[in-house]
């Protein structure tokens, strides 16, 4: 039996793990944004900030626009952000939105709301809601919502592969139903590094010999995602699993675009979900990069990100 003060301990291990995780991306997102070619203005990308997606305004469902110059109209791009649905922002992303935005997508780069304060299907419901109202006004800031892709990593990963689950499969869920009743689906599908099981993530400690650190970080997304949660389905917590089911979508799944880092405690769930779309029918690239730890993707200066960024691109021409 595990004793009180080690309870205590490990509860305080995390919560002192997550608050450096935090603070560390946090600061580098400031720190990058000081640079001069962070205004988005140097691109020829005008931001838009603090759209509100969701009545009411709150911090949390609001987006900012990236919108890049010359005519439309553009292709669109909904990004939803990661940090294990319990972390970060949009703002900590603006470098992700920004680099679609160079390529003359017009990107939305939306806020969600964050467990444990909010569970599952909190996050999810907002990633639909926001796909619900850029649909309904895309057009307006000069996109072609006939063109419409989504893309996301880590838990934004997850949350973009729900979303296109919600978009082919007829669900029982509100918001998912309000998806599937809107006719749309992506053009395409970017989940970079995801997560896309939350249920068991002491599978990962199974699987892998992980640093405690890391380990913590895995096992608190279960616990703050999906503790409080009083859903009756965790399908869409779980889209790995229900599409590892092997049940037909009513339309079919659009062509998804799966990049990883070998070194990422994450690799196994994209190697899975790649195997699982595989056998459904839908399209899955799945590229793998030497040495890449988790969301190496940001450190855009970096050889193995810029590969990452450019295999990106070209499969969305292909695609999106």
């Amino acid at each position: 039996m595990t004793s009180a003060p080690r309870d205590r301990l490990h509860t305080l291990r995390r919560a002192v793990g997550a608050a450096v995780v935090d603070g560390f991306f946090r600061g580098a997102s400031r720190a990058g944004a000081l640079h001069p070619k962070a205004d988005p203005r140097a691109h020829g990308v005008e931001r838009i900030r603090d759209v509100p997606y969701r009545d009411g305004g709150g911090r949390e469902h609001r987006l900012d626009v990236y919108r890049p110059s010359g005519p439309g109209p553009h292709p669109v791009l909904l990004y939803i952000h990661g940090g294990g649905f319990r972390i970060l922002s949009k703002d900590t992303h603006w470098i992700m939105a920004l680099a679609f935005a160079r390529q003359g997508y017009l990107v939305f780069n939306a806020e969600y709301r964050l467990a444990p304060e909010h569970p599952f299907p909190a996050g999810l419901d907002d990633t639909c809601a926001a796909w619900e109202w850029v649909l309904a006004n895309a057009a307006r800031y000069g996109g072609d919502p006939a063109r419409i892709v989504v893309a996301g990593e880590s838990a934004g990963a997850n949350l973009v592969t729900a979303l296109a689950a919600a978009t082919c499969y007829e669900r029982p869920e509100a918001f998912a139903r309000r998806v599937f009743d809107a006719g749309v689906v992506p053009r395409a599908v970017v989940a970079a590094c995801g997560i896309f099981q939350v249920t068991d993530t002491l599978r990962y400690r199974r699987d892998h010999a992980l640093p405690w650190w890391i380990a913590d970080r895995m096992e608190e997304v279960t616990d703050a995602y999906l503790g409080g949660s009083a859903a009756e389905s965790f399908d869409l917590a779980d889209p790995l699993c229900l599409f590892e089911r092997g049940e037909r979508p009513a339309r079919p799944l659009p062509p998804f675009f799966l990049p990883v880092g070998t070194a990422d405690p994450l690799l196994r769930d994209t190697r899975r979900m790649a195997r699982a779309l595989e056998a459904l029918g839908a399209p899955a690239e799945a590229r793998y990069y030497p040495g890449g730890i988790h969301a190496f993707h940001a450190f855009v200066w970096r050889p193995e990100a810029r590969r990452c960024w450019n295999d990106t691109y070209d499969f969305l021409r292909r695609h999106g």
